[in-house]
């Protein structure tokens, strides 16, 4: 039986965005993903995410029965992977994180004074969503204005229109957005900043790290904590925040080698790798 992979999704893209890196994936693991965090009302967005924790936690216990699953998350899906590994380690057997950097020192200070100012929306992506534009009159209006700008224009062929396939559900005036804009929104207001904090110490499960090179993210954050966090087990990755939808086969191929390198002893299929 190939090993568990569970994956969770950075804020406002769906699962099924990473169609194409599941499908390279999948040659070696069994990939299983939540399809939306963030939407459940049993668990709801608050200062922290301890709630969003709470809510792959369930989903871990109630999918695989106490197995121990590898936890690869990217932006928000990481710290959540993260997060939930530190609290039932034995549900865990290493985490891989995609660009999502521990804020820590004084960043992490700065932002709890910002969250109790109540000044986010000047300092994070969430003075773009709280405006973003939710309905078009067509899947193919909306594709022309995702496909306009710059972000969305580097992302590898068909990464868009799998974004649109997950992301997109029917209105009475033709198609909006599935993933809330003001969930969005709250999960960019409430990103925690006790992070460093969880992580000191030993961490109870390896863990490994995949960056952005031109990642505006990790130079905003630093990555002084994740890098004593993870030691040797980080690498640089072409491309920017979302890497995973620009590079999709890379992606697939740098997980799978952290994999190994993190817990290889205990992956058949790492056997090839190592002698390799």
């Amino acid at each position: 039986m190939k090993p568990i992979l569970h994956f969770s999704h950075a804020n406002s893209y769906p699962a099924g965005t990473y169609r194409q890196m599941f499908e390279h994936l999948a040659h070696d693991f069994d990939v299983q993903a939540l399809d939306m965090h963030a939407h459940d009302p049993r668990y709801l967005v608050r200062d922290g995410w301890r709630e969003l924790a709470d809510e792959l936690i369930a989903e871990l216990v109630s999918r695989y029965h106490g197995e121990r699953v590898i936890l690869v998350g990217h932006s928000l899906g990481g710290m959540l992977s993260l997060m939930a590994a530190a609290r039932r380690p034995e549900l865990v057997r290493c985490v891989v994180l995609l660009d999502s950097p521990v804020l820590a020192g004084w960043r992490a200070v700065a932002w709890r004074l910002i969250k109790r100012f109540n000044a986010e929306d000047r300092y994070s992506p969430s003075r773009l969503s709280v405006r973003r534009r939710m309905v078009w009159p067509s899947q193919a209006d909306a594709m022309r204005h995702f496909a306009s700008k710059e972000l969305f224009a580097a992302w590898a062929p068909g990464v868009l229109q799998d974004y649109l396939d997950a992301g997109l559900v029917p209105h009475p005036d033709g198609v909006q957005l599935r993933f809330s804009r003001e969930v969005e929104t709250a999960v960019y207001r409430t990103l925690p900043h006790h992070i460093s904090r969880l992580v000191a110490g030993q961490f109870p499960v390896p863990v490994g790290y995949l960056a952005g090179r031109i990642s505006m993210e990790n130079r905003q954050a630093g990555l002084t904590a994740t890098k004593a966090l993870v030691g040797r087990n980080f690498r640089l990755m072409p491309g920017g925040h979302l890497f995973p939808m620009e590079f999709p086969l890379l992606t697939a191929q740098a997980i799978r080698d952290m994999v190994c390198d993190l817990i290889g002893t205990e992956m058949p299929l790492c056997a090839g790798a190592r002698q390799a």
